[in-house]
């Protein structure tokens, strides 16, 4: 085998088995008969491969006795057992009894993630396209007109650019510990396996609600958005619509999902940086209709709105607007060679911060002035009218263009929604795995999909018909509030986990260089990034028990705002409290972290190294420069 080329984490599993009725046999391909009879059993055996497609693998990936294999690995890099795999002794499960209470395996879960049937198919190419433009939607294209007119448009750039560092530190964090243990779950997996298991059951739960409750709101938003061109247009037809491309999407597994999320991420990219050459032009002047405004809105009404206050309420927006980066991270389990793919695409993490939101929303605080009417004027989180970047497109007289960036947000939509089943699916199925979800979650069918997981993620889009109702706004106003700070406890999470990640590889005298990525910002980006999450979640209350508006006039309404911008509060403290208190589990030492299991072997990962080394020595300046931020 070629010293530079990694294993991929199919060739470990062996061949998969034909189904029954296939048109292959053993000794090869079946003998030919007559035309129409060979018609009938070519249609027969496809009609019985798609059933069978449906169906659990049976020794896939599993071991001469039936039970999941994982690989252990020592601390030289080597498999600990002849085999390289070792499987739990038969009948062992997660979370049971012993001596009459109640037990939580943690070696157990962490075998259960590493020996994951799910299918290793994605590519660099969608893990590149998932990091740059996975998650860009309406947190970036709508939401930001709210957080402009609330802290004006100094506020919107100090707070992206804070969040950006932030998550930069924390993608990066990521990257270094999915790339050395791509398992199943993978940030939620983390915090049970390196902080607690009641957390990382919390967090599991968290994260997986909170895209649960995202899809419905997604796919109303995209009905909504498709009133922009007919108002009085039925949303529930287009409910259906929506809800069906994105059932069926996810039912042609991983693969499907990186294919539409490759060209979805192409379409969204192209947006915006279309938006930026022609905010360019507008600000300078260059329109038939329009004169130079350079800097003008920053004097009059001025940099800043709402003072301290204002500042500090865009930061949960801003955070919302990043939100889905990490599923990069999460996709590794599911990726052919994370060691190759994974880092190139966290580090594009970098541009997307710098030149999707930075420069994007730079421009927007160029041409939209935060006291413009139409910023918080939106009906619903899709509402293009609302969009500060179709504001200043139809303030420069375009006329075609803000249906095109309509366009755009409703592709955003649907690319959410997309995401939303998959990140919902794979972390339901992670923790079934892991003993914290029931059994029945955690089936993967001969595909490689986690099949129920994908459909009962899928069946609460249903609610999104709930459109028409008269008390849709309510019910959804609670649904987001649910999902509203779960992704500054993920991002919190896996900062920390990264932070005990690394005491426990020197506690068992490993040295960084047995690690295929390591973060660039190293341990001190994760305390950075740990304490600015804290500091938003802090934040984030102060503004909920004191609004920057005097909309709520009386003590109920003033209550019920609070809950509904900090209900995630207190439904992770349910689920951590809940699960510490039925199975009595304590913090991970970092002496009996394992740090073994599910760790990519990659065999020759220090003679791989020393010829990158040797390469990269002849690099001119600016390629080293460039590969160390691409």
């Amino acid at each position: 085998m070629n010293a530079g080329r990694d294993l991929e984490m199919n060739e470990l599993h062996g061949n998969r088995s034909f189904a029954e009725g296939s048109s292959f046999t053993v000794g090869g391909r079946g003998s030919g008969g007559p035309g129409p009879r060979r018609m009938s059993a070519g249609v027969r055996g496809a009609t019985t491969r798609f059933i069978d497609s449906f169906r659990r693998e049976e020794g896939y990936g599993r071991g001469p006795d039936g039970n999941v294999e994982f690989q252990v690995t020592g601390a030289d890099g080597l498999p600990t057992s002849d085999h390289g795999f070792r499987a739990p002794p038969p009948g062992v499960h997660v979370a049971r009894e012993h001596r009459g209470a109640r037990y939580y395996d943690l070696k157990a879960a962490n075998a259960q993630t590493a020996s994951s049937l799910l299918a290793r198919e994605l590519k660099g190419r969608h893990l590149q396209m998932i990091a740059i433009g996975g998650s860009i939607g309406t947190g970036l294209f709508v939401a930001s007109g709210r957080t402009l007119s609330q802290g004006g448009p100094a506020s919107v750039l100090l707070a992206y650019t804070f969040i950006g560092a932030m998550l930069y530190c924390t993608v990066h964090a990521l990257g270094e510990m999915a790339v050395v243990f791509p398992v199943a779950g993978s940030f939620s997996a983390f915090s049970t396996r390196f902080l607690d298991p009641s957390w990382g059951f919390a967090m599991g739960w968290n994260y997986a609600l909170q895209w649960i409750v995202v899809l419905p709101l997604e796919i109303i938003a995209g009905a909504y958005t498709i009133g922009y061109w007919n108002p009085n247009i039925n949303q529930a037809i287009f409910v259906t619509l929506f809800l069906f491309v994105i059932v069926v999407i996810n039912l042609f597994g991983v693969k499907g999902y990186g294919e539409a999320e490759f060209i979805f991420a192409i379409l969204k990219v192209t947006a915006v940086i279309g938006f930026i050459l022609l905010g360019i032009v507008i600000n300078i002047g260059g329109t038939p209709d329009g004169g130079y405004i350079g800097g003008k809105y920053w004097s009059d009404p001025g940099a800043f709105n709402n003072g301290f206050k204002g500042f500090v309420s865009v930061f949960v927006t801003a955070a919302f607007a990043f939100a889905g980066t990490e599923l990069v991270g999460l996709a590794a389990a599911e990726t052919a060679n994370p060691r190759k793919s994974l880092p190139t695409a966290i580090k594009q993490v970098f541009w997307r911060i710098s030149l999707f939101y930075i420069v994007a929303l730079t421009l927007v605080g160029l041409l939209v002035p935060y006291n413009e009417p139409r910023l918080m004027g939106a009906s619903h989180i899709a509402d293009a009218s609302a969009s500060p970047f179709v504001i200043a497109i139809e303030s420069a007289g375009a006329t075609i263009l803000p249906s095109v960036m309509n366009g755009v947000i409703l592709i955003s939509v649907i690319s959410v929604g997309n995401s939303a089943v998959f990140g919902s699916s794979r972390t339901l199925a992670a923790l079934a795995d892991q003993g914290q979800a029931p059994k029945i979650l955690a089936y993967v069918d001969r595909t490689g999909r986690p099949l129920v997981a994908v459909l009962l993620s899928s069946a609460v889009g249903l609610l999104a018909y709930m459109s028409d109702t008269e008390t849709q706004s309510r019910v959804f106003d609670w649904l987001l509030a649910i999902s509203g700070l779960s992704t500054i406890f993920t991002w919190g999470s896996i900062c920390l986990s990264h932070i005990r990640l690394r005491q426990a590889w020197a506690y068992h005298h490993r040295s960084l260089r047995d690690m295929a990525f390591r973060a660039q910002a190293g341990v001190v980006g994760s305390w950075i990034g740990f304490t600015f999450n804290c500091f938003i979640l802090i934040m984030q209350v102060w503004v909920a028990i004191s609004p920057i508006d005097d909309e709520y006039k009386n003590g109920a309404e003033l209550a019920q705002n609070f809950f509904v911008q900090c209900a995630a509060i207190p439904v992770v403290l349910v689920f951590y409290l809940g699960h510490k208190l039925w199975f009595k589990t304590k913090p991970v030492k970092v002496e009996e972290m394992d740090i073994d299991t599910g760790r990519r072997d990659f065999g020759r990962l220090g003679i791989i190294k020393a010829q990158e080394d040797e390469e990269r020595a002849q690099w001119p300046t600016w390629k080293k420069v460039y590969r160390y931020l691409c």
